[in-house]
């Protein structure tokens, strides 16, 4: 699955649960949660249209991005604002969405 795709299911899936919050939680971390899975979707997006010289520092900056998703989500785990089984979902999502940003870094050092 391309990475594009993967996390486009990831914010529809992110944006879904949303309902079930409370306004607190809805306006707080979670709001961050949501803008930071559309600024993913936009660096994989510019990534993917970027030359092979200029693409390094928008994937490391995926990256990066990425990394502070996976801990705000596992801070909405232990907020209690997500259940076990959503967060491991979004987890397993995340970790196959770091395997294929390391991936097309390696490819485009080649």
């Amino acid at each position: 699955m391309p990475i594009i795709h993967a996390i486009r299911i990831l914010h529809k899936d992110i944006y879904c649960i949303a309902g079930k919050f409370t306004k607190k939680d809805k306006l707080g971390i979670h709001q961050t949660v949501e803008k930071l899975t559309i600024e993913i979707l936009s660096l994989a997006i510019e990534g993917a249209f970027r030359s092979r010289e200029t693409k390094k520092p928008v994937l490391e900056l995926l990256r990066v991005k990425t990394e502070i998703l996976k801990n705000l989500i596992r801070t909405e785990n232990e907020l209690k604002i997500i259940e076990d089984k959503t967060y491991i979902q979004f987890s397993e999502q995340l970790v196959e969405i770091s395997k294929m940003t390391n991936g097309w870094i390696k490819y485009s050092q080649t």
